[in-house]
């Protein structure tokens, strides 16, 4: 009876602990101990370990829709077999998260359906797990978002808010051309963040062709003063992972135009030689 009421009580107190994972292994791991298979000290690790990784998976489940990355990719779903010239090593390398220490910025480059958003989400992941505040954005989404702030007067606090987070992730610049104003006002975060923040960053286009993007010469400069300096560049020359099913539907004229984006102008590490007015920044 004595046993039995301990027995009750303990289970009252894990539910009044809201220890629902370790409840439902209480038994069980009393099991194992009356078999001898386990110490009293081992039950209690058990328990508690349990319970910690269902609170670590809700942690994890909650930091992922905060940051955004609602479709999840993991770097072990990663195909490196299809992408040869990725440097499998470089990635991991990556993975182990010291550029978001050192407030680096991840320049994921290359043709579409290579799988740079793939490894930028899978980067965002892993950050989170490592308990890593994270913020996922396309550059166009980033943009509206900061031009409703600006119009709103409410410019200032929505920076802070995205500069806060120890990784910024932005997919997709390149996709779409940017306004002079939404291009002053990525500056603006770029310039805010500087070697405060590690950023990643995928395109499908060269670094030459941010003018164009950015629709001003001396805004892209800028950026690229800040966004090279402390920066990783990966490169992937590939051929669509999404398309690898149907290559012959392809037509020839939009081949030509992939094995292009194949030849991206090679990085030089340091600090690029500003070419930008002194009055941009």
């Amino acid at each position: 009876m004595n046993a039995l009421s301990t027995l009750e009580r303990v289970k009252q107190h894990l539910i009044e602990l809201k220890m629902a994972s370790a409840l439902e292994a209480l038994d069980g791991v009393l099991s194992r101990v009356e078999r001898g298979e386990i110490s009293t000290l081992e039950a209690f690790e058990a328990l508690l370990g349990e319970e910690n990784t269902l609170r670590e998976s809700r942690r994890i489940r909650a930091q992922l829709m905060t940051s955004r990355l609602t479709h999840i990719k993991t770097l072990e779903s990663f195909d490196f077999s299809f992408q040869p010239s990725l440097d499998r090593n470089r990635i991991l390398t990556l993975a182990q998260l010291s550029f978001i220490d050192r407030h680096q910025t991840v320049h994921l480059l290359g043709p579409p359906g290579v799988g740079k958003s793939h490894l930028a989400i899978a980067l965002g992941v892993a950050a989170v797990k490592a308990r890593k505040s994270v913020y996922f954005t396309t550059l166009a989404e980033l943009i509206a978002t900061l031009t409703k702030a600006e119009r709103q007067g409410s410019l200032a606090t929505r920076l802070r808010y995205i500069n806060r987070v120890a990784l910024l992730v932005i997919d997709e610049l390149g996709y779409l051309p940017i306004e002079k104003g939404g291009a002053n006002l990525f500056f603006q975060l770029v310039n805010a963040r500087y070697e405060k923040g590690a950023t990643i960053l995928t395109s499908n286009r060269g670094f030459k062709d941010w003018g164009e993007i950015f629709g001003d010469n001396v805004v892209a400069a800028a950026l690229l003063d800040r966004l090279l300096h402390h920066a990783v560049v990966v490169e992937i020359n590939g051929n669509s992972y999404r398309l690898r099913e149907h290559a012959d539907l392809i037509p020839e004229s939009l081949k030509s135009f992939t094995a292009a984006q194949e030849h991206l102008p090679k990085h030089k590490p340091g600090r690029p030689r500003k070419t930008a007015p002194a009055e941009v920044g």
